[in-house]
């Protein structure tokens, strides 16, 4: 079951032009089941360019829900999971490109 599909809103990279956000998605399983995860460059965050900011990196995790637990999860991974579990995937923000504005990183 999809229990979220969102934007991880701040995740892109400053920049003259920001670079795009990424997204989260939960995931509760009805039944138990194998989970094959094959997202390598989550981890990264995505460089910017010409003077921009890198993205957030992205992350995926396993909340448990006979302790409660949240485990992180590599990008390679098979995992089992128990009736009542979450799958949480956060995908990288983009890159910005270009340089910050003087007046873009002045704190009033």
């Amino acid at each position: 079951r999809l229990l979220e599909f969102a934007i991880r809103e701040g995740t892109g990279g400053l920049g003259m032009h920001k670079g795009g956000d990424g997204i989260r998605r939960r995931y509760a399983f009805l039944q138990p089941v194998t989970v094959s995860l094959l997202s390598e460059r989550r981890a990264l965050r995505p460089f910017g360019l010409a003077g921009g900011e890198p993205g957030t990196a992205g992350r995926n995790r396993v909340h448990r829900s006979d302790s409660g637990d949240i485990e992180d999860v590599s990008g390679s991974a098979s995992l089992s999971l128990g009736t009542g579990d979450e799958l949480w995937i956060e995908t990288p923000g983009g890159g910005g490109f270009g340089p910050i504005a003087a007046s873009d990183s002045e704190v009033d």
